[in-house]
């Protein structure tokens, strides 16, 4: 794992063009927290991921019916909890009742759907942290609602927005100027071609493994866009992801990756404990 605070002389957080585009470096992300391991976007997966002191974590941002900001990936909270509907026909309160944990091993039963507040007050106490924000409501109004919290909390130079909406990674790129990362063409919605189009403002790109190749990756690059790649799952991938120059490895067993890539590191982190 790189150690952000090396590459930084003064206390500041690190900026996302200082670090990531250095081609001689492999981030690593926990994929919605620590999900091989413990229940995707909760807290006690995005807590035993930052233990692993990882580059960066990822995790999926929804909007209930009553406008509070929810980190769920599904647009329905079937798969994830013991309750059944819709994440925009849910209120707060009624997100807040379901249990998210169980469905991965019963010792997680009670986790909950956490705020996006929740994860804020995480992000705090990790200042050379990493944070990728993928958008699942594609509205408007949840991104400023997004950019206004992480305004508030104080991190936004440390951010970058993912959506699989062109129109949304455009909105967030005109009126906010901010980083943002999509995907290939064939993958996103509302996608522009051309030189003035969506890749001509995408800062990042994800591939998934069955994408990922040198001819995928060059076709980022020859943009100037930071190829990633979601979520090499064994030895070969994570090997594979390096031969074929993915920047950033965004992971769901953050540990498997982190022995590969770098055993030194994770010794260093278990003997600090």
């Amino acid at each position: 794992m790189l150690n952000l605070r090396k590459l930084f002389k003064k206390e500041k957080p690190p900026v996302f063009t200082d670090v990531l585009k250095d081609r001689t470096k492999t981030f690593i992300a926990g994929h919605r927290g620590w999900s091989a391991a413990y229940p995707e976007n909760t807290l006690v997966g995005f807590r035993a991921a930052l233990e692993k002191d990882i580059d960066a974590i990822h995790f999926d941002v929804n909007l209930t019916a009553d406008k509070r900001l929810v980190v769920i990936h599904d647009d329905t909270v079937d798969r994830t909890t013991n309750g059944s509907g819709a994440v925009n026909s849910m209120t707060f309160s009624e997100i807040r009742t379901l249990d998210a944990g169980s469905h991965k091993s019963s010792e997680f039963s009670g986790e909950k759907i956490p705020s996006l507040e929740e994860i804020c007050e995480l992000v705090l106490s990790h200042p050379y942290l990493l944070v990728v924000i993928n958008i699942q409501n594609h509205t408007t109004e949840t991104v400023d609602l997004i950019i206004e919290m992480i305004s508030l909390y104080g991190f936004l130079e440390r951010c970058l927005f993912a959506c699989s909406d062109a129109a949304i990674l455009y909105y967030i790129h005109k009126r906010y100027a901010l980083r943002t990362q999509g995907y290939r063409s064939a993958a996103m919605k509302n996608f522009v071609p051309g030189k003035k189009g969506t890749y001509s403002y995408l800062f990042a790109a994800g591939l998934t493994m069955e994408e990922l190749s040198p001819e995928s990756v060059y076709e980022f690059e020859k943009h100037d866009i930071i190829p990633w790649c979601y979520c090499p799952k064994d030895e070969r991938d994570i090997y594979l992801s390096n031969i074929c120059g993915a920047r950033m490895l965004i992971c769901e067993d953050i540990s498997f990756a982190l022995e590969l890539l770098y055993p030194e590191d994770l010794e260093n982190t278990e003997n600090a404990k």
